[in-house]
């Protein structure tokens, strides 16, 4: 069987002084002689001692440990921004905890729950595209744990957020497709629940009415951004009295499941794709999107952490002003289709 670790108590029974003697001996505290010190030092050694930093850290009221919460783990954009989440984190000696909340409120809360109960000392969320209530993160107020958003964010001006300025990069979209001759552009936008959602959607009528074009609402079809929903909302443009011959896509896995339907039923040529995102994999597709819009997920990661650490470093955080930060978009323009 495995030996129980040495404790502090068991060097200072050998020794016959104090455990509080051993652990300023330990520390080289000046009070404690240095023949004393030299004698806990070797005794610790001999039974390899290692101190408890858990409980040290706990006495320091840290942990220096941050949670992430993400819809998805394996999404691109996610991915890039765990790297830049991880490479901050790790400059400041904190680690970090990831969970996914599969886009689920329910499974959003119970990790809000255990990442409180981990003692975190600060959490970075990107929220679930079923969440409207947001009463799971002001709980953490009274723990003194500072939450900042990231990417998909509250409809709020009162938290600490990061995101892409997703109403400006609708409008490029928009334009381009515009400039590109199309007059009749549909939109599958995302769940209402999403903020995300309601930026796109200002920034497509924006676009529409200052060219001088009738906005349609019904062109903008909402869908959950399974391949399902987007095939409905597909279809639905396919039988639309004025049936759009271009569609800005909500992300690129939206545009992915578009483009493989439409190939499908053989009218891919049909149709010009806007999309956001901008992954690497769609320029080695032989049907990609025309344009998409870059978001800037390596920023995004690194603005929030750093926005974060800031928080829970600060001694007044709690009646600090809110961090509101924008990221500039780009549309990247792919080459034409043939």
């Amino acid at each position: 069987m495995q030996s129980k670790p040495t404790t502090i108590k068991e060097i200072a029974r050998i020794l016959n002084i104090s455990p509080s003697s051993v652990s300023r001996g330990l520390h080289d505290h000046p009070s404690i002689g240095a023949v004393t010190r030299e004698k806990i030092k070797q005794l610790a050694k001999s039974l390899n001692y290692e101190p408890n930093n858990a409980a040290i850290l706990f006495q320091k009221g840290k942990t220096y440990t941050i949670g992430v919460i993400l819809p998805e783990l394996s999404e691109h954009f996610f991915s890039i921004a765990i790297s830049a989440i991880e490479d901050e984190a790790i400059k400041k000696n904190y680690t970090v905890i990831f969970a996914q909340s599969h886009d689920n409120y329910e499974q959003e809360v119970k990790l809000v729950e255990k990442m409180k109960n981990q003692r975190v000392d600060g959490l970075l969320v990107s929220i679930s595209k079923d969440t409207s209530k947001f009463d799971h993160f002001e709980k953490l107020n009274s723990f003194n744990i500072p939450v900042v958003f990231f990417d998909r964010i509250p409809p709020f001006k009162n938290v600490h957020y990061v995101a892409c300025s997703l109403e400006s990069a609708t409008i490029k979209a928009v334009n381009y497709l515009l400039k590109k001759g199309h007059r009749s552009i549909g939109m599958i936008n995302g769940p209402t629940t999403l903020y995300a959602s309601e930026e796109r959607k200002d920034g497509y009528m924006q676009a529409i009415t200052f060219n001088r074009l009738k906005f349609d609402p019904s062109l903008v079809v909402n869908c959950d951004l399974t391949e399902e929903g987007t095939i409905d909302a597909a279809n639905q443009f396919l039988n639309h009295k004025r049936k759009p011959t271009a569609i800005v896509a909500f992300n690129d896995y939206v545009a992915l499941f578009l483009i493989k339907y439409f190939k499908k039923l053989n009218v891919i040529n049909d149709f010009d794709v806007v999309s956001y995102a901008n992954l690497p994999i769609i320029s080695y597709l032989d049907n990609s999107p025309v344009a998409s819009v870059e978001q800037y997920p390596y920023l995004q990661g690194q603005k929030a952490a750093n926005i974060l650490l800031d928080l829970i470093h600060s001694p007044n955080s709690e009646n600090q002003a809110y961090y509101n930060t924008i990221v500039e978009s780009d549309l990247i323009v792919n080459e034409v289709k043939e």
